[in-house]
């Protein structure tokens, strides 16, 4: 087994070091390549056969859930009809590691006749395909990581990591924001989190409040009855006071013998944390974790009107 993880710490030095070598290849071709894609009032266009077909798959499902518009046309189709999604003002980005891949140079008459920008992706900056683009980027790599030197790995490795690095320059000359992303990922998790409100996940129904004036045993009860861990302390005029937490109890009777010994007044916590009902719920999440706490009380208008945990939020991801 040793033997096997000899040979994946090898696979990751070598493709490693030809990223690093992609790295040091990128010249202005690829600022031109960006603003290329800014400047256009179409959408990013992705094509490419076999293995670079997948990278470009996935190329076109980053950059459209990172504010470029795009979508992925594979050449063979394109060919039969397909050419037809592209639009005259759309760029096209054209992959082939060897840059002489026949279904994708053969599509380049119709996309010059159509007028199109076309940023072109290969291992040789003197191939076919790197002579017909508008712009080229270079992802030539010394070695592939497989030792028959025959199935792609740093290639498509190199093919992958250039399409991320032009969606984060794309994010950060667009000043892609955190709710950017979520809008395009409203079902997912960090869409719900970033998009909804702590009014969204608060429980505001039946809320346990208590009398400070209550005994011992209305606070345990209490307790059993909200299922929040906490209770709501209010005065003769239902005034918040604070409240008292399942933790605070369990202290407490650590120096009591008895729940009639209990002092409702003393055992509140003034200061509870508070949060507004229209606090996004990533930040009521982050003062939570912040504070080592479980739950804030949510405000409307001055007053209490709902409790959010932190076990909610988890729940609802």
């Amino acid at each position: 087994m040793q033997n096997a993880i000899d040979n994946a710490k090898k696979t990751f030095a070598i493709e490693l070091d030809a990223l690093r070598g992609v790295a040091e290849n990128l010249d202005i071709q690829f600022q031109q390549s960006v603003e290329a894609i800014l400047a256009t009032k179409g959408k990013l266009v992705v094509c490419g056969m076999g293995k670079s077909g997948h990278i470009g798959q996935k190329m076109a499902a980053t950059f459209a859930s990172t504010g470029t518009p795009s979508f992925f046309v594979h050449p063979g189709e394109a060919f039969h009809g397909d050419l037809g999604m592209i639009g005259k003002e759309d760029v096209v980005l054209l992959i082939s590691f060897s840059g002489e891949t026949d279904e994708v140079l053969r599509i380049i008459p119709f996309l010059k006749w159509n007028g199109n920008t076309l940023i072109s992706m290969s291992g040789n900056p003197k191939s076919t395909l790197a002579q017909e683009g508008s712009f080229h980027l270079n992802i030539g790599v010394n070695q592939e990581a497989c030792p028959l030197a025959l199935a792609p790995t740093s290639s498509t490795t190199a093919t992958l990591v250039m399409g991320d690095a032009l969606a984060v320059a794309l994010m950060e000359a667009r000043d892609f924001q955190p709710e950017d992303f979520a809008r395009f990922h409203p079902g997912g998790s960090l869409g719900r989190r970033l998009l909804h409100k702590v009014k969204d996940y608060m429980q505001s129904d039946n809320l346990p409040f208590l009398s400070i004036d209550a005994t011992g045993q209305d606070l345990v009860l209490k307790l059993s009855e909200g299922r929040l861990g906490l209770v709501l302390v209010e005065d003769a005029n239902h005034l918040l006071k604070g409240i008292i937490t399942d933790g605070d109890l369990r202290r407490a009777m650590n120096e009591i013998e008895n729940l009639k010994e209990l002092n409702i007044a003393s055992l509140y916590n003034p200061n509870p944390h508070r949060v507004y009902v229209n606090t996004p719920i990533h930040e009521a999440e982050q003062i939570m974790l912040d504070k080592k706490i479980l739950s804030v009380l949510v405000e409307d208008e001055g007053k209490v009107v709902g409790v959010c945990q932190l076990y909610s939020i988890y729940g609802n991801r």
